[in-house]
């Protein structure tokens, strides 16, 4: 399986020598017999729809509603691959999917969410199935606000609603990140770190101590890619 990473953005600092990319993330998240990545910088040319057997869509700094020149052949690519190629979409890829598609995305008006965190679900969807609460590192100052007409909700809590959605069986995304380990969480946390926010910071360092779901949703995301379910 062709599986294309759709690099959106870096980590911040000197955190990627030390962790490593985001597409690197993905492949440690996602690695198995039979799967290849291919990683595209979303900021150059794209793929021509077709090229790939699946997308996966990282976290970027940027902002889906941004007018940076690279982000609407994004969605334009997104658009044209949507019923034909399988695509994931991480932070800002499940920002950019809700827009292209028909939502609206905005700056969080709780501030930016960090920390280890648990959503509920919604609806079932099979590769979820059956749909359980899950606890995921988060990162995020947007959020998903308004669905495209045809989104299927499947999870989401009292600080991101729209946490988790589908689109038919071809479209997956969530606004967590399942491809963060604890260590490169607390890291984020440190480089972002403002004095002003200093209990809320080290209270989601703790946070990120307790167990997570992490695998889980892996297996989640490998059953949709692999139509595994």
């Amino acid at each position: 399986m062709r599986i294309a990473i759709l690099e959106t953005g870096t980590p911040p600092g000197d955190l990627a020598a030390k962790f490593g990319s985001y597409p690197s993330m993905f492949e440690r998240l996602l690695a198995a017999p039979g799967r290849e990545f291919t990683v595209i910088d979303a900021t150059g040319p794209l793929p021509e729809p077709g090229g790939f057997d699946a997308y996966v869509i990282t976290g970027s700094s940027a902002g889906a509603y941004d007018p940076l020149p690279w982000i609407e052949p994004l969605k334009a690519l997104l658009r044209a691959e949507r019923g034909r190629t399988p695509m994931v979409g991480v932070c800002f890829g499940h920002q950019v999917m809700a827009e292209a598609f028909g939502g609206r995305v905005i700056k969080s008006p709780e501030g930016r969410v960090i920390g280890l965190q648990t959503y509920d679900p919604a609806a079932n969807a099979p590769w979820v199935h059956p749909a359980r609460s899950f606890s995921i590192p988060a990162s995020h100052g947007d959020q998903v606000v308004e669905l495209p007409p045809d989104a299927l909700w499947l999870a989401g809590n009292d600080f991101c609603p729209f946490a988790m959605l589908a689109y038919g069986e071809d479209a997956f995304s969530i606004q967590p990140h399942p491809e963060f380990e604890p260590a490169f969480a607390k890291a984020l946390i440190e480089e972002r770190w403002e004095a002003a926010d200093a209990e809320r910071n080290l209270k989601a360092i703790e946070s990120l101590d307790r167990p997570n779901d992490r695998a889980l949703v892996a297996i989640w995301i490998a059953r949709f890619l692999e139509r595994a379910y």
